[in-house]
């Protein structure tokens, strides 16, 4: 590669020309395509900001002047611009890049970005910090897009930007193929001009002359930029919501114009207020298949890039992926009955509501990425007798926990959440962990939480949510493969609160919750071959957990292990730790095995497994060392000490 293989800084970048900045862009592109086709990442969405990223990093004095992007995955060029580029090989693996913007990778990445909508909020808060402090050759720059509009967070930012001192500029990443805007002629023309640095200054130097002449007063500053507005809107007979919020707009622009982009950007670079400018991007840029098909090619995994063809598992016999077994168990269940409804936001293809959508489009509903929003429709719906299943992955849920407990708990309301995702979901990261789902949901009233041991177990709860229980019924479940080649049962009710014995024993008592119960199982399987024996309890239900089984299970055994994948301060263990000493089992010795006090890093599912000590190897120690303690040996019932601390995965690359 001609210049980007010399490019360690943005520094780089200014030293060279316009034409061959056009030449990094290609260069930019077809590294990302070479690295993602055997190292899986978000593919379409980083190739679409390529010219956008050397636009910025060019203009800009980065990193004192802040680029804060929303949704990491749009930043592959600006890591590769910054400092990264011989270690983009590492991307999303243990011990390597993250996926996603990481101040503590990068002085760069000015703000933690897994989650959608977060850019103009934060942006605006850095804006003002700098206003603040007087610094005022402090640029920062918001670049929001792939879908993070539909948030109702970025609104917020929105709204609140054109109310406090501050030149926020916003950069409107507009990469929505199904979304037609005009582009060319007066639209074209009205660019050109609003974005000129003449215009703006005669426009500036007649607001003043007003001003002076005390024909207009500090507050009613804003009239002139609505008659501004105005006058734009009967040229282009359009109105924008972006210019009702008091904010200059400027756009729809070609995001892929190199030249275009940098001579745009100079003109309003040093304006005053808070602005926004509009590009329109065509996601997977430059890769024909992904500009074809930017669904599939968001993550494609490995592919051929000489071919456009992606390399897929074979999964002839192998288990369904659980959303899978969630998906067909849902149209299944509403072809019986017409109240069952689908709702997701912005992940139909992830959580498999695409097989609802497809069967039954009316009564499958895509809300965007709008968590809360999500929530509280359900809720509505609810409230007139439709039964909604309200599939979010179980990190996104987060987001939407006060409508969880103020729209649908505190109404009694059944609306079903079906919590993808749940457990350590690999090379997302801690920005997409589902480990905090059980111990923000335990403490919410009338709420009833489960988790399937397996597919047939999530078929079970599924049935039972809508015909053995009239409010809140949450369910999480894994990422991936299950544990079944034949998945398919007769669905049946299961009693609320109610665990199983899946295994006798008399040495120890293991109660696990959900999936990670099957590591659970073969580490007992490897204990009974030392002589250790190991009852072992599926829980089911976290609310209400199973007191009876706990009564009986505590006066039969001294030792108890607890095993979720889920965070150890509120989780299960927590819940049964409540319990015994509630009844006052004072000699029961309890180990709780879950996810420690920290934010795991990323990398593979069964690396993060083997991290944390809830792989079946580590289950196993557990066990092992318990059972010592049984027999009067001395041994500390804490983590094993060859553990990867978590926290240095993403501290100390």
């Amino acid at each position: 590669m001609q210049y980007l293989q010399h490019i360690n800084s943005p520094d780089d970048l200014k030293k060279l020309s316009i034409e061959q900045l056009e030449t990094v862009c290609s260069e930019l592109r077809e590294f990302i395509i070479e690295q993602l086709s055997n190292n899986p990442g978000h593919f379409g969405s980083s190739l679409g900001t390529v010219e956008l990223t050397v636009a910025l990093h060019y203009l800009y004095n980065t990193p004192y002047d802040r680029l804060v992007w929303d949704v990491g995955h749009q930043a592959y060029s600006h890591k590769i611009l910054t400092g990264r580029r011989d270690r983009f090989s590492t991307n999303r693996k243990l011990g390597g890049l993250s996926g996603f913007t990481n101040p503590n990778e990068s002085e760069y990445d000015t703000f933690a970005a897994g989650h959608a909508s977060t850019s103009i909020s934060a942006a605006l808060g850095m804006a003002v910090a700098a206003n603040l402090r007087k610094e005022m050759n402090r640029h920062i720059v918001a670049i929001i897009g792939d879908g993070s509009m539909t948030g109702g967070l970025a609104y917020e930012g929105i709204n609140n930007a054109c109310s406090q001192p501050n030149n926020l500029l916003i950069i409107l990443n507009d990469n929505d193929m199904s979304i037609d805007n005009n582009v060319g002629g007066m639209q074209d023309y009205l660019v050109k001009l609003t974005t000129s640095a003449k215009y703006n200054k005669v426009r500036n130097n007649i607001y003043q002359g007003f001003k002076k002449r005390n024909l207009i007063s500090e507050k009613e500053k804003n009239l002139v930029l609505r008659f501004n507005n105005s006058v734009k809107s009967l040229i282009t007979k359009e109105q924008n919501l972006f210019e009702g919020f008091n904010i200059r707009y400027f756009g729809p622009v070609d995001g892929h114009d190199l030249p275009g982009l940098i001579r745009i950007l100079r003109n309003i670079k040093d304006m005053q207020g808070p602005k926004l400018l509009h590009i329109k991007t065509v996601k997977g840029k430059g890769f024909r298949p992904a500009e074809k098909s930017a669904t599939i090619w968001h993550s494609p995994g490995l592919f051929n890039k000489e071919t456009g063809e992606r390399i897929l598992k074979d999964n002839a016999n192998q288990p369904q992926l659980y959303q899978d077994v969630f998906g067909h168990t849902l149209v299944a269940m509403a072809e019986k009955n017409e109240k069952i409804v689908g709702v997701t936001p912005a992940m139909p293809t992830g959580c498999s509501m695409t097989f609802m959508a497809d069967r039954f489009p009316d009564r499958s509903f895509d809300v965007g990425i709008a968590e809360a929003h999500a929530v509280t429709f359900s809720a509505g719906m609810a409230k007139e007798g439709l039964i909604p299943f309200c599939n979010i992955y179980s990190s996104f849920m987060q987001r939407a926990y006060d409508q969880v407990i103020h729209d649908v708990a505190l109404q009694k309301l059944k609306v079903i959440f079906c919590l993808d995702r749940a457990g350590l979901v690999g090379p997302d990261g801690p920005t997409h962990h589902g480990v905090f789902d059980l111990a923000y949901l335990r403490p919410i009233p009338n709420l009833i939480i489960s988790s399937p041991y397996n597919e047939h177990e999530l078929r079970n709860l599924m049935h039972t949510a809508v015909y053995g229980n009239e409010g809140p019924f949450a369910i999480r479940y894994p990422r991936g493969q299950g544990e079944m080649t034949e998945w398919k049962n007769e669905p049946h009710i299961l009693p609320i609160g109610k665990g199983r014995k899946l295994r006798k024993g008399k040495d120890i008592a293991l109660l696990s919750i959900g999936a990670i119960g099957n590591n659970a199982a073969r580490a007992i399987d490897e204990a009974e071959k030392s002589g250790i024996s190991v009852a072992h309890y599926d829980m089911v239900f976290l609310k209400p957990v199973d007191e009876e089984l706990l009564h009986k299970v505590a006066r039969k055994f001294r030792y108890i292990i607890t095993v979720e994948d889920g965070v150890i301060k509120g989780g299960l263990g927590s819940a049964v730790l409540e319990f015994l000493a509630e009844n006052d089992y004072t000699d029961v010795h309890l180990l709780r095995v879950g996810i420690p006090d920290e934010f795991v890093t990323h990398g593979s599912v069964r690396e993060l497994q083997q991290i944390t000590g809830i792989d079946e190897k580590g289950i196993l120690e557990h066990i092992t060392r318990m059972y010592k303690e049984t027999r009067g040996i001395h041994a500390h019932l804490q983590p094993p000490h060859n553990r990867i601390n978590p926290v240095v995965q993403i501290h100390n690359r």
